[in-house]
């Protein structure tokens, strides 16, 4: 005789560090007489892993990963029971007809995915099914976070620091599964037909989503997976290693590198194909190891994994606060009367035409291969907010959202927030923007970046490749790009607009002020140094250059 449980992949798709799949697997007879059967399933319902509002190279990623949990699954004599329909209804109709025991899955804390896990919770009840969900998608539990710091989230970073420092380190990743004693189940014909069964691997197309970007400017391939994402963490570490044996850290943030293969592991950790815990781990018993045989020592502590804190951070923030990526009825967020633009400013962005090199060099390889460098996100959204546009944060996080393939809805808003002064700042301080035009000469001196991305450019040399409306017409007309014809002039004064800016912000800041008596409910920094991690300047790059 068997049990029947059902393992529901959402993010975590992985087979490593899997706390759900290690309770799904458990007999929790404790006894011989019952062997346990699973079901590995995913359902698209139009919301779960991001899918509400997804572009074509996420989507991608997507399907490439669930496609290798599909392969490694066989390879062990199972599958991955892909469904579309709601959750709810697909589930009812796997328990009635299958005669599931349990139903276990990984934690998703943001507040987005409540309704639906609330609607199965009851459902599971209504049925008696026993339902397990595990925490592995975060290094520390958002809800125990909270607690630690007296029933509310930690609002500046160093009091999230505080607060983990009190509960401890994360967890470390969960031993790997044994199947020898696990059945995998089928399901029946009939309601395979009827729950919408994928019988083959799955592509965008088959939902609608098209590739919108440029092919021929897209030089870098994302491949989704865990496979992959376990080969690549062997990259980083490599790379961490050798930041460590010269005496720093964060070596993406340190020594960015926008033209060479990226190392990043965010889309993975975002989609689970990584375990957070596994990275963090690796992370931090890779810098004891090389303390141990360095004359010179260096303290540990979070900051060498700082990036993935600032993810906990942000996951926290946002986990009791369904309005988290909106404005008007956010908290956290001031409210500020942004540009609501009636011309095609926003839609100049989005395509890359502003007539800014770096920024159309990045807004385009969004397009084209779906990943950004940070500090080219943050680039990109002070020039739509505070530093140019003007035009709400909310306009460009729905952008990201989409096309972004490591963007997820709590990171993506809190950086938004942070970028444009509306939360996490000191308060609406706007007197140090990054303009595009500086940083491009800083962090790519020789234009390299730029022409990879804007083949128009190709042939401006170094002096005119970042201000190319600064060339004499001869020069433009030799290197085949008119400006105003060929490549766009800038669409805005970018000085005047960053004084007209800032003097906006000072007024209302002040008005606040006034009224209030004091700052409102918003979160800050502790000090200039925290604000260039979170932007990842390098030392020599001035914060407000």
């Amino acid at each position: 005789m068997s049990v029947n449980n059902i393992l529901w992949f959402r993010h975590g798709l992985r087979l490593h560090d899997n706390p759900s799949l290690l309770e799904a697997i458990r007999n929790d007879s404790g006894g011989q007489s019952e062997s346990v059967r699973i079901y590995p399933i995913f359902i698209f319902d139009g919301e779960t892993a991001g899918t509400k509002v997804v572009g074509y190279n996420r989507m991608k990623f997507l399907l490439e990963s669930l496609a290798d949990l599909d392969r490694q699954l066989r390879e062990i004599g199972g599958q991955l029971f892909v469904f579309r329909g709601s959750a709810l209804g697909v589930m009812r109709r796997l328990f009635e007809e299958l005669n599931i025991r349990k139903l276990c899955f990984e934690q998703d804390c943001e507040p987005i995915w409540r309704e639906r896990d609330n609607a199965i919770i009851s459902l599971c009840k209504a049925m008696d099914v026993k339902c397990v969900e595990k925490v592995s998608h975060t290094l520390w539990d958002p809800e125990q976070v909270i607690q630690t710091n007296g029933g509310i989230p930690p609002l500046t970073y160093q009091m999230f620091l505080h607060t983990v420092n009190i509960i401890g380190e994360p967890p470390r990743p969960v031993a790997a599964p044994s199947f020898e004693f696990v059945e995998f189940g089928t399901i029946p014909s009939i309601l395979a037909t009827e729950l919408k069964l994928a019988t083959r691997n799955l592509s965008p197309e088959d939902f609608g989503i098209y590739y919108e970007g440029n092919p021929d400017i897209a030089y870098q391939q994302w491949l989704g997976g865990e496979t992959q994402a376990l080969d690549n963490l062997g990259r980083r570490l490599k790379q961490e290693e050798e930041a460590f044996r010269h005496g720093y850290f964060l070596p993406t943030q340190a020594k960015p590198e926008f033209i060479s293969s990226p190392t990043s592991m965010s889309a993975a950790l975002r989609f689970g194909c990584l375990s957070v815990r596994l990275f963090y781990w690796c992370v931090h018993d890779l810098f004891e190891k090389v303390q141990a045989n360095n004359q010179l020592v260096s303290p540990r502590g979070q900051h060498i994994t700082g990036q993935l804190i600032w993810r906990e951070y942000f996951y926290t923030m946002s986990v009791r606060n369904p309005h988290y990526a909106e404005m008007e009825s956010n908290p956290i967020c001031l409210s500020i009367p942004w540009y609501k633009p009636k011309d095609d400013s926003l839609e100049r962005w989005k395509e890359g035409r502003t007539g800014f090199p770096l920024i159309d060099a990045a807004m385009r390889q969004i397009m084209a291969e779906g990943w950004l460098h940070h500090i080219l996100r943050n680039i990109t959204a002070t020039f739509l907010t505070r530093g140019g546009l003007w035009i709400s944060w909310e306009a460009g996080l729905q952008h990201f959202l989409k096309y972004l393939l490591d963007a997820d809805w709590s990171v993506c808003a809190g950086n938004w927030m942070w970028v444009s002064s509306s939360a996490f700042e000191k308060l609406l301080d706007s007197s140090s923007c990054t303009s595009p035009i500086a940083m491009a000469r800083r962090l790519d001196p020789k234009g390299e970046y730029v022409r990879r991305y804007i083949p128009e450019l190709a042939k401006f040399n170094n002096v005119y490749v970042h201000e190319p409306w600064k060339a004499p017409l001869e020069v433009q007309q030799e290197c085949g790009c008119i400006v105003g014809k060929d490549y766009p002039s800038p669409m805005i004064n970018l000085a005047e607009a960053a004084k007209r800016n800032a003097r906006t912000m000072d007024n209302i800041r002040n008005n606040l002020l006034e009224r209030g008596g004091s700052t409102p409910p918003h979160c800050r920094p502790s000090d200039m140094d925290e604000v260039r991690r979170f932007f990842w300047l390098p030392e020599d790059v001035a914060a407000d250059c």
